[in-house]
């Protein structure tokens, strides 16, 4: 626990990074994202489409530590969110499916247009998609509400860079698995792997538009 002395504590310290893994573990449009890219293009990959997820989680905790995070629950900026989103993740979901199969290592002249592409589409689909706002708003609000009243601010910044290195881990986790199962399964498998990773993906965007139009036309 914390001492008198204000020191941060290794078990809450530990707790929070635990949290971080607990958020980012759920089945959502992130790590299906992830598996379809490790899967065909290694962990590298993978790794940097969780890296572009988090520095759009990064942003969201910020917008949230400063209080300005209510200006995003707009109905017009939330639907062009919802839209947005949809547009992404569909986009993605169709580009999976139709490179399901393409199994290889880029060239050393592809690989970093290829690697920033893959960053930038895990940064964008953080980013415009509305449940994150609900989410860190939710989650980290809580905390960081609870923390505030608990901790001195430089305690709460080291909990709140624990959340993110609980992020990073499993980040890190998915992108070793998805490399691995590039490595044992078959082509074909890695083949199905990639077109239900792509239907995942084309699911959510269609979630994110049917919520769009709700928004627009039925509020």
């Amino acid at each position: 626990m914390l001492n008198v002395k204000g020191e941060v504590s290794i078990n809450i310290f530990i707790g929070y990074v635990f949290l971080g893994l607990s958020l980012s573990a759920p089945i959502g449009p992130i790590n299906a994202a992830q598996l379809d890219k490790g899967i065909r293009g290694g962990f590298w990959h993978a790794w940097v489409v969780g890296l572009g997820a988090i520095s759009a989680d990064i942003i969201y905790m910020l917008l949230v530590y400063f209080g300005i995070i209510h200006l995003l629950e707009a109905p017009f900026v939330k639907a062009f969110l919802w839209l947005f989103g949809f547009f992404v993740l569909v986009y993605s979901g169709v580009e999976s499916i139709k490179n399901a199969g393409v199994i290889s290592a880029p060239d050393m002249r592809g690989r970093e247009a290829s690697l920033y592409r893959s960053y930038l589409s895990g940064f964008l689909m953080s980013l415009f998609n509305p449940l994150s706002i609900l989410f860190w708003l939710g989650i980290y609000g809580s905390v960081l509400a609870k923390a505030a009243n608990d901790y001195p601010m430089q305690q709460l910044l080291v909990y709140s860079g624990a959340i993110v290195i609980g992020i990073l881990i499993w980040d890190v986790s998915m992108a070793a698995a998805s490399s691995i199962f590039r490595r044992l399964l078959t082509v074909q498998v890695l083949k199905g792997i990639s077109v239900v990773s792509g239907l995942s993906l084309i699911g959510f965007g269609l979630y994110f538009g049917v919520q769009a139009i709700q928004l627009l036309f039925f509020h």
